[in-house]
């Protein structure tokens, strides 16, 4: 998950559409179709959990740190030693090249909702129960899960749209939320209910692997925004 690419798609993707018009069924279609691809990288997430390098394998599963992507967000069929597997389980995700490129392909997008879907999952089952979370708490921290993601989201759009100064600027504010999260679940909170100290184990490391996406995208970003003008005109 090193190679997530502030120069991927931004700039004119939506003037690219050409003659593309969906009407509702069709968008319905395509959003279900990025749901799976979402839940897909989830399972293999889950399956690596006591791994290491679990973000790192889990993009390499999903295909995220090949070579020549297209222009879409999409990577390239060029490649003849790819599995069957994969190709099989990329046709039934409807992941193909006349498909638009949005929000929902960017693989930080799926990342930050994927794990974060899975903290305010069990979260929920959690919180329901007065007698395993204090209610103020659960309240404090389920609006701490919110806020981050939402602030994550905004970084996203920022990073789609080649602002990446503004992207910096959200995802530190996103940052600042998982802070917030993780200094509520301190060792008096967890003292309240065995279930939430084994929340609190299984939450930790998912709050850091959101940490370390963020800080990698943040580090790519600066890099940008470092960069002196001069060099995008020699590239043009």
């Amino acid at each position: 998950m090193s190679n997530f690419d502030p120069d991927g798609p931004s700039d004119n993707e939506w003037e690219d559409r050409g003659d593309l018009a969906w009407n509702e069924f069709d968008w319905e279609k395509y959003l279900r179709e990025q749901d799976d691809v979402l839940h897909r990288y989830l399972a293999f997430y889950e399956q690596l959990r006591d791994h290491p390098e679990r973000l790192d394998e889990a993009a390499h599963l999903m295909g995220w740190d090949r070579e020549g992507w297209s222009s879409d967000g999409t990577e390239e069929d060029d490649s003849d030693d790819e599995s069957d597997n994969t190709a099989d389980s990329r046709g039934e995700l409807g992941d193909d090249d006349s498909d638009p490129y949005t929000l929902q392909k960017n693989p930080v997008f799926i990342a930050t909702k994927a794990i974060y879907l899975t903290l305010k999952r069990s979260w929920d089952r959690l919180a329901a129960d007065p007698a395993k979370v204090p209610q103020p708490l659960a309240l404090a921290f389920q609006a701490t899960l919110y806020r981050g993601e939402e602030q994550a989201v905004l970084g996203i759009h920022a990073l789609d749209f080649g602002d990446y100064a503004m992207a910096i600027s959200l995802f530190k504010r996103a940052l600042r939320e998982l802070n917030q999260s993780l200094a509520l679940l301190d060792d008096k909170a967890v003292e309240h209910s065995r279930g939430l100290a084994a929340f609190r184990r299984d939450s930790i490391h998912r709050l850091f692997d959101l940490r370390e996406i963020w800080l990698r995208v943040m580090a790519e970003c600066r890099q940008e925004v470092e960069r002196p003008a001069d060099a995008d005109e020699d590239e043009d």
